[in-house]
């Protein structure tokens, strides 16, 4: 893909606050009490109004998160009935489903009903993750990544940097994403919340360039996406992720976190003399 061309997507948080799980850097889990707006589910039109709205603010890929462990039955009815809708109206848009751990079976379902690609994190590297999660294991994370790929659907994976991780911590998660070979890499920064028990000073911009620019080095073939915690982290100098190797932003709010107004982060990519793409395949 063209090192100039910046590919934009957007997420759609279709159920918030009800995860019982206790992920030390996740405002959604019960257990922590964050002031954020809590819901079963959105509409199915409001759904799909966010994707006509993602789509007209240049967004090729469109992102149905809950939240929660795993893939119920009644949320795989939803969120197959949500990707339907939003393909019937918008149908030029990517459908990225993001609903924690679940079978090939469940995928392939998903599949039938429009979903191109399935976002699942590693979060952490394997030997840091019992130190930010105790109620599931890194491992589980690692193979509903393995079973997107065996279900036909495009990966998305990645995780979350400034957790007070140590260098070998992220040398170890990029060397596990490399064995996955993800379609797109999907790079956090964490963003600290009063209610979570972690506690993480904010990366050094030099820093969290450069993390970019490592992830990079290691997966050239993969999309460099820079997600939660961009604005947090790089402030008035966001623009450079670019030059450090990602290709491609979250526009406009992300789960429980507000981010920039979609005008102004395709403003900042075309004064740099980048491309915006008009589909996932440029």
């Amino acid at each position: 893909m063209p090192e100039k061309t910046v590919f934009l997507c957007a997420i759609c948080n279709v159920s918030s606050g009800s995860c019982s799980e206790d992920c030390s850097f996740c405002t959604q889990s019960v257990k922590y009490s964050a002031d954020i707006k809590r819901y079963r589910y959105k509409s199915i039109d409001e759904i799909v109004n966010e994707a006509l709205n993602a789509r007209k603010n240049r967004a090729v890929g469109f992102c149905l998160v809950t939240s929660g462990k795993g893939m119920s039955d009644s949320k795989l009815e939803f969120i197959c009935e949500a990707a339907s809708a939003v393909k019937k109206r918008v149908s030029d848009l990517n459908i990225i489903a993001c609903n924690g751990t679940a079978t090939v079976e469940q995928m392939k379902e998903l599949k039938k009903n429009g979903v191109s690609s399935y976002n699942h994190n590693l979060e952490s590297s394997k030997e840091y993750y019992e130190k930010i999660c105790t109620t599931h294991d890194w491992q589980e994370r690692y193979q509903t990544c393995l079973n997107v790929k065996e279900a036909g659907l495009d990966l998305c994976s990645g995780g979350i940097f400034g957790m007070g991780e140590d260098e070998a911590d992220r040398v170890s998660m990029v060397k596990s994403l490399k064995e996955l070979s993800p379609v797109s890499i999907a790079i956090n920064f964490f963003h600290p919340n009063p209610a979570l028990p972690l506690e993480a000073k904010r990366l050094d911009i030099d820093e969290a360039l450069k993390i970019i620019s490592y992830v990079k080095s290691q997966l050239s073939n993969s999309m460099i996406m820079i997600a939660g915690g961009r604005e947090y982290t790089f402030k008035d100098r966001q623009y450079e992720i670019f030059a450090a190797g990602a290709n491609s932003i979250v526009i406009g709010n992300y789960l429980t976190t507000k981010g920039d107004k979609p005008d102004k982060d395709i403003l900042m990519i075309k004064s740099l003399g980048l491309d915006i793409a008009g589909s996932c395949h440029g």
